[in-house]
C-alpha cells in the first residue's frame, strides 16, 4: 500500500497500517527473543533442577562436622625406658599432636605458601582459585584442575573421598562452610597440619619430620620444612626416601613460592636449595636398641586394652634404663660376633645372575637386595667383579665399594681358587660387609647362633636391660622370655645350697672319683664323667662348685636326694615339671629360660628374697593420666623371704670364689669384690650360660642355636656367655658401690669355712664318699697371673679354669 493510500484512510485506519508497516522489517528480532526466552527458562530449570536435587540428594548426604569440633587424634601407642627415651611406636597412624601455638612459624608459612596463601582472607572457598581450575577443567576435562582450600582438605581428609566426582567436590563446599563457622582459622589449621599423611605411615608434619629427618619440628631447617611442605599434593610421588628427585622438584616450587610471598629472602632460597638433605630410607629408628622390649610392653598394653592400644596416645614407661640397655644390646652383638668369627666363613647368603645391560643389571641388584633383611653394620651387597686381590660389591642405594686387604681375611676361604662351592665368592655372589675403622670395609656374615641376656634389679625384679636375640629385624623369638633351655652346670649352686639345709657345708669333702651306678640309665648303668676324663679325689664342696666338678655334683645330690633337691629348685621360681627327677638333675638336664635363671640368682644375691621381675613402671593415657602403675614391694621384707638368709650368705661365698679362682675367674677383670656367679655349659656345648650379680644388678647371657647343635669342641659358658656379662657389667656398675654382705647370725667357722651353728660339731656332715678319713693334703699353692688369659685350662666339666690359690680344703677329723 502506498502512502498515498494511508493518507486517504481515516486516522484510525492509518496508525493500523502504519504500526503493521513498522512490523513487518522485524521477524528475526521477534524469534531472537523468543529463544532469549526459552533459554533463559532452561537455565531457570536447571537451576531449580540441581537445587531441588541439591537439597533433596547432597545436603541430606553431607556428614556432620562433630568429628574435627570434637576432633580425637589417633595417637599411637608409645613405649619409652625410664628415662624417658623413646624404643617402640604401634598403630597404623604414625603422630605426634602439636597444637598450632607451638607449630614452628616457618612450617605454617611453607604449607601456607604452596597450599592456600589466601588462607586467612577466605571464608573456606576461595573463588580466585576456583575461577583458575573452572578454566582448567573446562580446558582438560573435569577433575584436571583443583581449587581445594586447606578448609576443603580439612572436610576431604575427616568425611569424603579423593574421588573425582561432581557430588563430593559439592559436599566438600558445603563442609568447608560448615568448618570454617564452626571453628576458628588457627583452629583448622591446626587440624591440617596434625592430620594430614605425608607417606612413610606418618600423620601430620611432627611425625613426618621424624621419620624423614629425625628431628623435631622446630629443629628442622628451611630447606627440610620445604620438603615436608611440598608432602601433601602426593605423599607418595613426592617421598623424599622413595623418589628423592621428584622429592627435591617439589621442593623447590615450594621454595620458591615462599620466596615469592617474602617468606623468604634470595640469600635464604639459593642456601636452602643448595642443601644437601639427608632422608631416612629405613624405618623410623628410636633413641636406644630394644624392640625386644618395646614388643613386651606392647603384648601387655593391648592384653589390657585391645586395638584401642593403637589409637588412645598410650604412652607406656618401662623399668630399663636406656644406657644399660645400649650396652647389653652392643655386648650382645659384639660377642655373637666375635663367635661367628671364631668359626669361619660359611659363605655367600645367596646367587643371583648378572645381566649384561645396566639397567637389567641394577634391577636385578636391587631386587636381590630388598630381599635380605637388614641388620645394624651387616650391609647386603652383591658382587659385581673380583681380581686375586679385591672384590668389588655394590649396595642397594647404588654405591660402589672395592675391598682389598684386610677386609678380605675373613672370607679368604671363600676366595680361594680351591674354595667349595658353597663357600666361593664370585659376580653376582650376595655378601655381607661392615666397616672396619673409619675408611675400609670388610666382609662378614650374619651369624647363626643365637644369644639372649637380661638384668635385673636384685632387691626389687626391675629390669634394666633385655635383649632376646643377635637382631630383631632377623628374628622376633625372644630368647629371654621364651627360649627353653638346659641350663647345664648353671643349675649346681642350687643343687649346693639345697645341700646346706641339710647339713652339709662348703668345707664338706666330697670324693671326686669314678662312680657307677647300677640300673640309673633305664636299667642300664650310669657313670657320670668329668669331661676331660680326669679326678682329683677328695675335693670340698667349695671346691667342686668353683671348678664346676660333675662327678662330686652328683654325689651331692645322692647324698641330699633328688625329691628334696627337686622340690628346692621351687624356691627360686624354676618350674619342677621342667627339671627331672633323677641324678641328672645335678647336670642340669632341665629346662629353664634366662629370665628365670635371672630371677632365681636374684635371690642368692639379695640374701634369700623371692622377686618378680617386672618390666612396666607406668601406663599413662594421651592426656598424661595414670593408667596403671607398678609398685614393687619395699625390697627384702620377710614376707618375701625364700631362702634361709645363712643360706644365701653361704652359697653367695661360693660363689664369689667362682669368679675369684674358678671357671668365671675373668671377671676378675671388673676389680670389685662383691662379684659372684658361675658358668654352665652342657653336654656337647650345646648350651653356654653365665648367671651373676654384683653391685645388686643380677645378669644372664645364653648363647647357643636355636636348631640346637654344637657350640664348638672348645667353647665353653666362659668363652661364650661370660664375656658379654662382663660387657655389660663393665659398663652397668660403673657408678655403682660394692655391694658388703654382713655375716648373719647362726653361722660358725669350723675348719675354715662355713657352717650352720646347729651342724657344729656332727662330723657325719663333713665328708661324702671319702673312703679314708686320713688327712688329704692341699692343692700346692699356685702363683697367680695377672692376664687371666694365661691362668685358664680346661677343668673336668669342660668350662675354662685358671689355677687357684689354695682353697678351703679340710679334710675329715
Amino acid at each position: 500500500m502506498t502512502r498515498r493510500a494511508c493518507l486517504l484512510r481515516g486516522p484510525q485506519q492509518e496508525n493500523t497500517v502504519l504500526t503493521k508497516s513498522l512490523r513487518r522489517p522485524r521477524p528475526p528480532l521477534r524469534r531472537a527473543g523468543g529463544f532469549i526466552f526459552l533459554f533463559l527458562a532452561a537455565i531457570g530449570f536447571a537451576v531449580a533442577g540441581v537445587a531441588v536435587w541439591f537439597i533433596t540428594a547432597v545436603l541430606p548426604n553431607v556428614p556432620s562436622i562433630g568429628a574435627v569440633t570434637d576432633y580425637k587424634p589417633k595417637i599411637p601407642l608409645r613405649i619409652y625406658t625410664a628415662d624417658k627415651v623413646l624404643i617402640g611406636e604401634f598403630g597404623e597412624e604414625h603422630r605426634d599432636f602439636v597444637p598450632i601455638a607451638a607449630m614452628p612459624p616457618m612450617m605454617k608459612k611453607a604449607v601456607l605458601a604452596i597450599e592456600d596463601a589466601r588462607f586467612y582472607e577466605h571464608k573456606g572457598i576461595d573463588w580466585m582459585g576456583a575461577a583458575r581450575a573452572v578454566k582448567a577443567n573446562l580446558e582438560g576435562g573435569f577433575g584436571s584442575g583443583g581449587a581445594s582450600t586447606i578448609t576443603m582438605q580439612v572436610a576431604r581428609n575427616f568425611f569424603l573421598s579423593r574421588e573425582k566426582v561432581l557430588s563430593r567436590k559439592l559436599n566438600e563446599v558445603v563442609l568447608a562452610y560448615k568448618i570454617e563457622d564452626a571453628l576458628s582459622k588457627d583452629q583448622i589449621l591446626e587440624l591440617y597440619m596434625n592430620q594430614i599423611f605425608l607417606g612413610q605411615r606418618s600423620y601430620g608434619f611432627a611425625s613426618a619430620a621424624r621419620s624423614y629427618f629425625s628431628k623435631k619440628l622446630d629443629q628442622l631447617t628451611i630447606a627440610e620444612t620445604a620438603m615436608l611442605a611440598g608432602l601433601p599434593q602426593n605423599p607418595s610421588r613426592h617421598n623424599p626416601a622413595v623418589n628423592p628427585k621428584r622429592a627435591k622438584l617439589r621442593q623447590e616450587q615450594v621454595l620458591r613460592r615462599m620466596r615469592d610471598l617474602k617468606y623468604i629472602d634470595e640469600a635464604q632460597y639459593a642456601q636452602a636449595v643448595a642443601e644437601p638433605l639427608r632422608v631416612h630410607s629405613k624405618p623410623q629408628e628410636f633413641g636406644t636398641h630394644a624392640q625386644y622390649v618395646a614388643e613386651l610392653a606392647r603384648q601387655a598394653v593391648f592384653a589390657q586394652y585391645a586395638e584401642a592400644s593403637y589409637t588412645r596416645g598410650i604412652k607406656v614407661y618401662t623399668t630399663i634404663d636406656s644406657k644399660a640397655q645400649e650396652a647389653a644390646y652392643e655386648a650382645v652383638r659384639r660377642n655373637v660376633l666375635a663367635y661367628d668369627s671364631r668359626h669361619g666363613y660359611r659363605g655367600p647368603e645367596a646367587r643371583i645372575e648378572l645381566p649384561e645391560l645396566e639397567e637389567e643389571r641394577e634391577e636385578a641388584i636391587v631386587e636381590a637386595l630388598q630381599k635380605r633383611p637388614s641388620s645394624d653394620g651387616l650391609l647386603a651387597a652383591v658382587v659385581v667383579a673380583k681380581t686375586g686381590k679385591s672384590v668389588k660389591v655394590e649396595t642397594i642405594a647404588g654405591d660402589t665399594i672395592t675391598i682389598s686387604g684386610a677386609g678380605l681375611k675373613f672370607a679368604a676361604a671363600g676366595l680361594s681358587e680351591k674354595a667349595k662351592d658353597s663357600q666361593r665368592i664370585a659376580p653376582g655372589a650376595v655378601v655381607r660387609i661392615s666397616k672396619l675403622g673409619k675408611d675400609g670395609w670388610g666382609i662378614t656374615q650374619v651369624p647363626l647362633v643365637a644369644a639372649a641376656f637380661v638384668a635385673l634389679d636384685a632387691d626389687t625384679g626391675a629390669y634394666q636391660a633385655l635383649v632376646g636375640g643377635f637382631d630383631y629385624n632377623l628374628q622376633k623369638f625372644n630368647h629371654v622370655t621364651q627360649a627353653w633351655r638346659q641350663p647345664g652346670s648353671a643349675i649346681k649352686p642350687f643343687v649346693y645350697s639345697a645341700a646346706l639345709e641339710k647339713g652339709y657345708g662348703p668345707g664338706t669333702l666330697i670324693l671326686d672319683q669314678e662312680l657307677v651306678m647300677p640300673g640309673e640309665n633305664a636299667g642300664a648303668d650310669w657313670s657320670p664323667q668329668n669331661d676331660d676324663g680326669v679326678f682329683s679325689g677328695p675335693v670340698t664342696m667349695r671346691h667342686s662348685l668353683a671348678h664346676s666338678k660333675n662327678v662330686p655334683t652328683v654325689r651331692l645330690l645322692r647324698a641330699v636326694e633328688v625329691p628334696y633337691a627337686h622340690d628346692f629348685l621351687g624356691k627360686f621360681g624354676f618350674d619342677g615339671a621342667r627339671h627331672p627327677q633323677n641324678l641328672t638333675l645335678a647336670l642340669g638336664t632341665g629346662a629353664v629360660t634366662p629370665l628365670q635363671m635371672a630371677g632365681a640368682y636374684a635371690v642368692f644375691a639379695n640374701g634369700g628374697y623371692g622377686v618378680k621381675p617386672y618390666l612396666i613402671a607406668r601406663v599413662e593415657d594421651g592426656d598424661g593420666t595414670v593408667l596403671i602403675e607398678t609398685i614393687p614391694p619395699a625390697p627384702r621384707q620377710e614376707a618375701a623371704r625364700v631362702l634361709d638368709a645363712r643360706n644365701a650368705w653361704v652359697t653367695d661365698s661360693m660363689l664369689r670364689d667362682v669368679t675369684r679362682y674358678g671357671t668365671g675367674a675373668a671377671a676378675k677383670r671388673l676389680a670389685r669384690l662383691d662379684i659372684a656367679g658361675k658358668t654352665g655349659t652342657t653336654s656337647d656345648a650345646i648350651d653356654g650360660w653365665f648367671a651373676g650379680y654384683g653391685g645388686n644388678i643380677v645378669a644372664v647371657a645364653w648363647m647357643g642355636y636355636d636348631e640346637p647343635r654344637s657350640l664348638g669342641g672348645r667353647e665353653f659358658g666362659a668363652t661364650l656367655a661370660l664375656p658379654i656379662w662382663l660387657d655389660y657389667m663393665h659398663v652397668a656398675l660403673a657408678k655403682r658401690p660394692q655391694v658388703a654382705r654382713p655375716e648373719p647370725e647362726g653361722v660358725l667357722r669350723e675348719n675354715d669355712d662355713w657352717i650352720y651353728a646347729e651342724f657344729a660339731e656332727m662330723p657325719q656332715f663333713r665328708a661324702i664318699d671319702v673312703e679314708t678319713a686320713s688327712p688329704v693334703p692341699a692343692p700346692a699353692e699356685t702363683e697367680e697371673d695377672d692376664n687371666d688369659d694365661h691362668l685358664l685350662h680346661p677343668r673336668a666339666d669342660g668350662e675354662a679354669a685358671p689355677a687357684e690359690p689354695a682353697p678351703l680344703f679340710v679334710p675329715a677329723q
